[in-house]
């Protein structure tokens, strides 16, 4: 596949089973699987609109499992936007992204730059919660990223998930174009910059 300069890549990490292939399977095509089978890496494409212009949203699934920390180097280098998926069913799974973040800071650098969403996922669990959302919100906070609770299965939040994601991206780009401009001009350029989901 080729790569285009308007592609907009964003790469999704996490523990095995935490449903990173269920949120990004939902997304792109609307579809829920029941089944678990490990991913190694998938790419897929979806198209959206970004100031009145066409872009490509490239979507990374990546593995679950360490056995490959080239292919995750590689993929955080070359990401602009990443979510860290765990399960609120599942402390460990919050605690194995820890890693993954501080690889993500040591690459990039500089955050401020970089979405990173973090994401509990499997939230319609209830009975089989471990982590509370303020647990997750706590991590957030400490990591300095945005966070939101989701479902694959029941589709809650999986859309505006990606959207917040682009929201966030535009408000830097936003916020970095406009130097120099009046208030009022940054506030009428923030409305209009906006990537949507279609």
């Amino acid at each position: 596949m080729p790569e285009q300069s308007n592609d907009y890549r964003v790469v999704v990490f996490g523990a095995g089973g935490v449903g990173k292939s269920s949120l990004v399977l939902r997304f792109v095509k609307g579809t829920f699987r029941d089944s678990y089978i490990p991913t190694v890496e998938d790419t897929y494409r979806q198209v959206i609109s970004c100031d009145k212009s066409i872009c490509t949203l490239q979507i990374t699934d990546t593995t679950g499992s360490h056995q490959f920390p080239a292919m995750q180097r590689l993929s955080i280098s070359k990401g602009h936007a990443f979510i860290l998926v765990y399960s609120v069913t599942s402390r460990q799974s919050l605690e194995e992204l820890k890693p993954i973040y501080e690889q993500v800071c040591q690459i990039k650098g500089e955050l401020e730059t970089c979405p990173i969403m973090l994401v509990g996922n499997k939230c319609d669990e209830t009975s089989a919660r471990e982590v509370e959302t303020s647990d997750g919100e706590a991590t957030s906070k400490k990591w300095k990223c945005a966070f939101m609770e989701t479902s694959a299965k029941t589709n809650h939040n999986v859309k505006e998930l990606f959207q917040e994601l682009l929201n966030l991206e535009k408000r830097r780009t936003v916020s970095l174009q406009i130097d120099g401009k009046s208030k009022q001009q940054k506030r009428a350029e923030k409305l209009k910059g906006k990537c949507v989901v279609m």
